[in-house]
């Protein structure tokens, strides 16, 4: 398989190529990388993938129809990873998310379109399309809630995918994850902050009584979910992928405190996020059945290995908090 990767300097993206260059999924036997290095894409990313013989990065953005027939040529399949991503972010200012997240996706699918050529397109979601859940766990056939301009946005680019493959038979499929962590992913989002601020002898602050509670699903899990989505699964379909380990955001908070020998003073308690969902839960059942997936990575195990890949990486992520990129 000829794959191109879209926002592959990103976390979930950079991640799903390093497994690559590291011989994780041997069926795919070129990548091509297109990213626009908007703040979160880091390019050393994906220093592991020089090692590659057929490996090719391309500096583009997925909204330029130009970038994209260009960077699809010859390909057999693509996979979205390019997002803007942060909820904050998305309630200060939604432009961007509309753009990327609903735009970007248009454009992508309609060179595909254009090319001709049978190109298997596959758009990473998030579970955040479903809204919030008081008990339960979704299934890929639940109707869509989003309550943030982020999650709307992912939500519209998943149903503009869908309409492509009714309208035009084109083969898409979709992948919606639960909340991911791991090493590489920028310091904005929650483990990724308290880590970095706590090596910084900073507060962690925690939205409104830190009762929210995510499914929280190893980075590497993610990837070899969406890897087997890739190879073989069914075209129009949806596969959620979980990790199967729910935890409100102070008990995230209080294992990150432990492991790095803080104390519970280092919390700070702020003013909760506008419309912050109260759960995602996910069911998984569909991708377990149909493809085999199972979550890998012990959530203690892993966690453990992100905050030692920060404690041993402190060049990289000290330069991605300075002001030009914190806003």
């Amino acid at each position: 398989m000829k794959l191109l990767v879209t926002g592959a300097a990103g976390f979930v993206g950079s991640n799903f190529v390093r497994m690559i260059a590291k011989g994780c999924f041997q069926k795919i036997s070129e990548v091509r990388v297109l990213d626009k290095l908007t703040y979160a894409g880091v390019k050393a990313n994906l220093d592991l993938a020089n090692s590659l013989p057929r490996y090719k990065f391309i500096k583009g953005d997925i909204c330029s129809y130009l970038d994209v027939t260009k960077a699809i040529n010859d390909v057999d399949a693509v996979i979205n990873f390019a997002a803007e991503s942060h909820v904050d972010r998305s309630i200060s200012g939604a432009f961007d998310f509309v753009q990327t997240n609903i735009i970007g996706v248009q454009v992508l699918l309609d060179a595909i379109k254009d090319s001709q050529k049978k190109i298997r397109f596959l758009q990473i979601s998030t579970d955040e399309v479903y809204g919030s859940i008081e008990t339960g766990s979704w299934t890929e056939d639940w109707p869509l809630h989003p309550n943030s301009p982020y999650s709307a946005s992912k939500a519209s680019g998943e149903l503009i995918a869908r309409s492509y493959n009714v309208t035009h038979q084109m083969d898409v499929v979709v992948t919606r994850s639960s909340n991911n962590y791991g090493t590489h992913h920028f310091p904005e989002k929650l483990i990724p902050l308290f880590i970095t601020n706590i090596l910084e002898g900073k507060k962690v602050p925690v939205y409104g009584n830190g009762r929210n509670i995510r499914d929280w699903l190893h980075v590497d899990d993610n990837c070899r979910g969406i890897y087997k989505v890739l190879m073989n699964g069914r075209s129009g379909e949806v596969y959620n992928i979980g990790g199967g380990m729910e935890l409100t955001n102070l008990d995230i908070t209080k294992f990150i405190l432990k492991e790095m020998g803080s104390t519970e003073s280092s919390i700070e308690f702020v003013k909760d996020r506008k419309g912050h969902d109260f759960r995602y839960s996910v069911n998984w059942t569909k991708i377990k059945r149909e493809l085999e997936y199972e979550p890998l990575v012990k959530f203690e195990d892993g966690l453990r290995d992100t905050i030692q890949w920060y404690r041993n990486n402190e060049a990289w992520w000290r330069q991605l908090k300075k002001p030009k990129f914190v806003r």
